[in-house]
């Protein structure tokens, strides 16, 4: 039977990387890897604690250097995910203006990739560049100049990633920056911080849509504003799992957002190096009793694509037979 269609809304691509393509990108670059097997890096990708993660995608940036490398593993993950029945994402990209890197390169690359997935793999790729909370002010507003530049190859929103704060402040301008030029706000909040953080996206930050957002629960009259407005979040169970924003499965907030009314879309995170993928995530949120179909639609609803896109998710939608699992 092949799978119900789903949409990944939050997905670093990254954190896509799987050990034998890493192995292959390190390879082409002379790029030293703590291991020269695929088997190696296995181990090294085990998850074991978040020191190990930031060590491991921190890796496997630093073995992303050329226009190819980008374009590949945007292909490479659109393969992956059309196999778990994906038909639309919305992937992040940290553009790396520590390393300095040529950006054109990189938003070329990834904006190139991007049209080979779909070309290949019947998959809709739109792009979202993140701004690290280690960026200065300049540094952010510089990533939103290039997100407005490359808009008309598939960038729809600008993000903000890395330990979450309350505090916005420095990067209010980039994202003005980016909404003036057409580019949508989708920064990371509540996830392993409070309510407030999530607030703050959407009061100093415009937020379109909250990355993870699971900590909302904690504050009743946020989550029914959350519900009013038909904000959604972007919920990636076993990344929660994985980072201890959970203690268990079982304690996942999600159900109780979605019987407050919220938009939940599901999605993974990162991947290779939180041991998931897209089936998995979304039976992890199927396991509460939940039905996937609401999971796809507020996926159409929280997707920052043209409309003659969103229309085609829709019909997607509409022609699968959600009751036994079929296409009709």
């Amino acid at each position: 039977m092949l799978p119900y269609p789903k949409i990944e809304l939050h997905v670093h691509l990254e954190g896509t990387v799987r050990a034998h393509t890493l192995l292959e990108i390190a390879k082409r670059n002379d790029y030293a890897l703590p291991a020269d097997t695929v088997e190696g890096l296995q181990e090294l990708y085990r998850f074991t604690d978040f020191r190990r993660f930031i060590e491991v995608f921190e890796l496997t940036t630093g073995a992303l250097t050329h226009y190819d490398d980008f374009r590949q593993i945007v292909v490479d993950y659109a393969a992956e995910a059309a196999g778990h029945g994906a038909v639309y994402l919305e992937a992040i990209f940290t553009p790396g203006l520590w390393r300095n890197l040529d950006t054109d390169e990189v938003f070329s690359g990834y904006c190139d990739g991007a049209g080979e997935a779909l070309e290949q793999h019947g998959v809709e790729v739109r792009l979202t560049p993140d701004i690290p909370r280690v960026y200065s002010p300049d540094e952010a507003e510089k990533v939103a100049r290039f997100a407005v530049a490359y808009r008309s190859r598939g960038v729809v929103a600008l993000g903000l990633a890395g330990f979450e704060s309350d505090e916005n402040g420095p990067f209010e301008r980039a994202f003005a920056l980016a909404r003036e030029g057409g580019v949508g706000s989708t920064p990371h909040a509540g996830e392993l911080l409070g309510a407030g953080s999530v607030r703050a996206a959407l009061e100093e930050l415009a937020a379109d849509r909250i990355r993870h957002g699971i900590r909302a629960v904690d504050d009743p009259g946020l989550v029914r504003e959350l519900a009013d407005r038909g904000t959604v979040l972007d919920v990636c169970p076993i990344s929660n799992l994985r980072l201890g924003a959970v203690a268990s499965l079982a304690d996942h907030p999600l159900p109780r957002l979605v019987a407050a009314g919220v938009r939940c879309s599901i999605s993974t995170d990162d991947p290779a190096m939180f041991d998931t993928d897209l089936t998995r995530d979304y039976e992890a949120a199927t396991s509460f009793g939940l039905d996937p179909r609401a999971f796809y639609e507020a996926g159409v609803a929280g997707a920052l694509c043209d409309e003659p896109t969103r229309a085609r998710l829709r019909e997607i939608g509409a022609s699968h037979d959600w009751a036994d699992g079929r296409s009709r």
